[in-house]
């Protein structure tokens, strides 16, 4: 007896970021499952779905939002639910890795937790992972699992087009994002430039400036803003450097204490962030806007299902 299998798509959603999951499962027109999550009395998390996953297309997304390592296990704990309970494909849905800055060991007797996070993954049973905007690309190397690298670009490139300046010139705040801001310029027909940055003791100190700003809206780019040093300090030096206007813009907006001081009190005029990481009442700030990327994760999700190219959603733009 021949028998066509079945395919079934069930989204699951950790307790991180909850509203981007259900802005995920409206994109697709699912219904969000419940998995049930909760803690025992002595903080151990514990997991049981609703329903039935046997046999399906199991999709758990989690950000790893703070705390980071209370996210990170509790998405370990449903994908081995998800994966003792049969289902046949089980996919790791992680909008904003963490730990993805402990990539290397940068000195002696240093973790390479990045690394960590992703054999967690893969031994708590994932089969594939799906992230936006790693803070670099070779952390997809350290999966022994298909990865499917997303980027925001398309939804930041959208708002700059239809509400940016009409003359840009887009920024780099370390030479480490040039690459992003060359790409960023060719897609708007603009000018890029880059900040030239040194880290004392910690803290971040922008030293110059390749290209003329005198005059220029300048935009920022990054892949996130957390404590909020580098982009500051990126925007004093283009300020003093003759620049008529600073905005920032960037995937992740961690915004870790005491970037909200930092950005209020900054000469940065508008912040751009997008919603793969949760942003607080105590965080938002007027002249911060989120974008949704709600819709790049549900079409990302849509053709691991079917089976169709996450790339050419991009046009290979997701490919660094």
């Amino acid at each position: 007896m021949e028998m066509v299998p079945k395919k079934r798509l069930v989204l699951y959603s950790g307790r991180s970021h909850p509203t981007l999951a259900a802005d995920i499962a409206r994109h697709l027109d699912v219904g969000l499952g419940d998995a049930n999550v909760r803690e025992f009395a002595n903080g151990e998390i514990h997991c049981r779905y609703d329903e039935s996953v046997r046999g399906s297309d199991t999709f758990i997304v989690q950000t790893h939002a703070n705390p980071v390592n209370d996210s990170i296990v509790e998405q370990c704990i449903m994908i081995d639910a998800a994966k003792r309970a049969s289902a046949k494909r089980v996919t790791a849905v992680v909008p904003y890795y963490g730990y993805a800055r402990q990539d290397r060991k940068a000195e002696g007797r240093e973790p390479i937790t990045a690394k960590l996070v992703a054999d967690m993954l893969m031994v708590a049973g994932a089969n594939r992972v799906l992230s936006v905007d790693l803070h670099s690309g070779q952390i997809q190397g350290f999966f022994d699992i298909p990865v499917d690298h997303l980027t925001a670009t398309p939804v930041l490139l959208d708002y700059l087009a239809k509400s940016g300046p009409k003359d840009p010139m887009i920024v780099a705040p370390d030479a480490g994002r040039m690459k992003v801001a060359e790409r960023f310029a060719q897609h708007l027909d603009a000018d890029p430039a880059g900040v030239y940055k040194k880290r004392a003791r910690g803290v971040a100190q922008a030293r110059g400036v390749m290209g003329e700003v005198s005059g220029r809206h300048c935009v920022l780019i990054d892949d996130m803003i957390d404590t909020a040093g580098t982009i500051v300090a990126a925007a004093d030096i283009l300020m003093e450097s003759g620049a008529s206007e600073v905005w920032a813009m960037a995937t992740h907006g961690v915004l870790s204490d005491p970037a909200i001081d930092k950005l209020k009190n900054s000469v940065i005029g508008r912040i751009v962030v997008t919603d793969t990481l949760p942003l607080p009442p105590e965080k938002q700030l007027d002249k911060i806007e989120v974008l949704s990327v709600a819709g790049i994760i549900a079409d990302a999700i849509d053709a691991v299902f079917e089976d169709t190219s996450v790339s050419e959603i991009f046009g290979g733009d997701n490919q660094s």
